[in-house]
């Protein structure tokens, strides 16, 4: 061979090289990237989630639902509305209804029979936990504490003026609010706080929790409960009541919060309701409900919400996985 020869022979030999190595590289590249391959790689998903349900899981859900689709599936959309705990259940068990539904209570029997009756599988998800607030106007300097028994006068009717509680306090109406029937929050409030005795006298009850918000801040005479979240959210326009259950008052916050906390006589579990049949249909679907229940009590404290335990949240996990 020729020296002109040889060196084309060792160019060549040089340059296949080069272009394995390189080629090496970039599958290694591709590989760390998380792009889809079969090598185990994570998946790429496309589609739509739905969602509906609870003004006050609305937070949590949304702010999940915003990271999700940031950071672990950009190709999904997640869409989180809130109609209410009540209202949500009605599209969610629907034909072709919502993939979720939030909830702040548990489904009642009635929607566990018309899911059946519609076929469709339910898996509970607990997301948190949380403080039903009650709240009065910032101005409000003399009913800061209150016990739950006089919570109960006052939206029960028994008591109608500030006086009526302490001759020292105003002889003024008292403007009672809270959320409407659509809401979870408006049935646990008269489940579990009023023992099932109903609501009197001219309380405003609205469907928009921002809407509260404003009439309490606006009202200096006004009292009105709602989620946790939304109080802790509103700290400048209106002020929480510390509750006495019997040991002294309380004020929620996310360290009073929780089943066996100081804050447990007002503590309550919220929920997301999971549509079984589509997240087997659906890998979005399935993808989201799995991402839930390993992130949610990530983004809990965030968003006004004290988290379930560990154990708890694993067992989920654990549920949800067993579905594929």
């Amino acid at each position: 061979m020729n020296l002109k020869k040889l060196l084309m022979f060792l160019f060549v030999a040089v340059l296949a090289v080069a272009l394995a190595a390189c080629g090496g590289e970039e599958a290694a590249d591709n590989t760390e990237s998380g792009d889809t391959s079969a090598d185990g790689a994570s998946e790429e998903l496309e589609g739509n989630v739905v969602i509906d349900g609870s003004g006050t899981v609305y937070p949590l859900m949304s702010r999940l639902a915003e990271e999700y689709m940031i950071n672990e599936q950009p190709n999904v959309s997640v869409e989180v509305s809130r109609a209410g705990t009540s209202a949500g259940f009605e599209k969610f068990l629907a034909e072709d209804g919502t993939d979720f539904n939030d909830a702040s209570r548990p489904i009642k029997d009635e929607e566990k029979a018309k899911a059946d009756e519609l076929g469709i599988e339910v898996m509970e998800i607990k997301v948190a936990l949380d403080g039903l607030t009650i709240v009065v106007n910032p101005e409000n300097d003399w009913a800061t504490e209150l016990t739950a028994e006089q919570v109960n006068d006052i939206f029960l009717g028994n008591v109608t003026k500030w006086s009526e509680i302490n001759s020292e306090w105003p002889d003024e109406k008292i403007q009672t609010y809270g959320p409407n029937e659509n809401h979870g929050t408006y049935e646990f409030f008269y489940e579990n706080i009023l023992e099932e005795q109903d609501l009197v006298g001219d309380i405003n009850l609205q469907q928009e929790y921002s809407t509260l918000v404003t009439l309490v801040s606006e009202d200096v005479n006004a009292i009105g409960f709602f989620g946790f979240g939304y109080y802790d959210s509103n700290k400048d326009k209106v002020k929480a009541v510390g509750i006495d259950f019997g040991e002294g008052p309380v004020e929620p916050s996310l360290d009073t919060i929780g089943e066996e906390g100081p804050y447990a006589n007002y503590t309550r579990p919220v929920f997301t309701y999971l549509n079984v049949n589509n997240a087997k249909e659906k890998a979005q679907v399935y993808d989201y409900a799995l991402y839930i229940a390993e992130s949610a009590n990530d983004f809990a404290g965030e968003t006004g919400f004290a988290p379930i335990p560990d154990e708890e949240a694993q067992a989920q996990v654990e549920a949800i996985e067993a579905l594929q």
